[in-house]
């Protein structure tokens, strides 16, 4: 095993006079090269338990560890930069900013983390433009461009900063079956040819036979977790 991530009693309650508890207990550990789904009812906390593991919510109980640190609390500015340099978001909703071309929108990533010069900024934009298969639609609105071209785009954007880790909160939702199938293929090769990690929320019951890893959610708990590798 080579995790990345590793939940410890892992829980998120909304307090109030009667307090909602979205996620409680969980134990889950992240491999690198693993494509892992997460499965479940609505309702039932994925979403939620996404938020966790990708630092955009803070834990009200257990521990998160990334690359062996723990981030449960650290500062918000830390958690920030931790989520720029690496990781990597792709949602149901492509969130492209309208204005901007394709190749103007995966460049925004490496601009806020300024690592890259100028012109590395834009080759990169490029060439993982061409390499989710739109390199002759860099200079394209998103509105000239199909749902799974602007899907796509999304990815190419959440690769910027090359993250370790990234994850999905239903990344196919929006899309027909053949645009869905080549993002759920282009998911997979981050995991299994780079070595990332990516974890995805999905209803898609196709899309979770094709994960290495499946964890099954009911009521903000993880019931089961299948390693469904050796089957293959």
């Amino acid at each position: 095993m080579n995790p990345i991530l590793e939940a410890h009693g892992l829980g998120r309650t909304l307090p109030g006079e009667r307090p909602v508890v979205l996620v409680h207990d969980v134990e889950l550990t992240i491999e690198r090269g693993c494509f892992t789904t997460i499965v479940g009812p609505s309702g039932c906390g994925k979403s939620s338990l996404l938020y966790l593991l990708g630092m955009l919510d803070r834990p009200t109980a257990g521990s998160l560890l990334f690359e062996g640190r723990d981030m449960s609390g650290l500062s918000g500015d830390v958690l920030a930069q931790t989520r720029l340099a690496r990781l990597g978001f792709v949602f149901q909703f492509h969130f492209l900013l309208p204005e901007f071309s394709a190749l103007e929108n995966v460049m925004i990533p490496m601009r806020r983390l300024g690592r890259l010069a100028p012109d590395e900024v834009r080759a990169r934009g490029f060439a993982l433009l061409a390499e989710m298969g739109l390199e002759s639609k860099e200079l394209k609105t998103p509105d000239k461009l199909s749902g799974g071209e602007r899907q796509r785009v999304a990815i190419a954007r959440a690769l910027a900063n090359d993250p370790a880790l990234v994850l999905g909160d239903e990344p196919t939702g929006n899309l027909d079956s053949v645009s869905s199938a080549r993002v759920v293929e282009t998911l997979r090769r981050l995991a299994h040819e780079e070595g990332r990690a990516v974890v995805c929320v999905t209803h898609d019951l196709d899309i979770a036979a094709l994960s290495d890893v499946r964890v099954e959610m009911l009521d903000g708990r993880v019931e089961k977790v299948t390693d469904q590798r050796a089957g293959r």
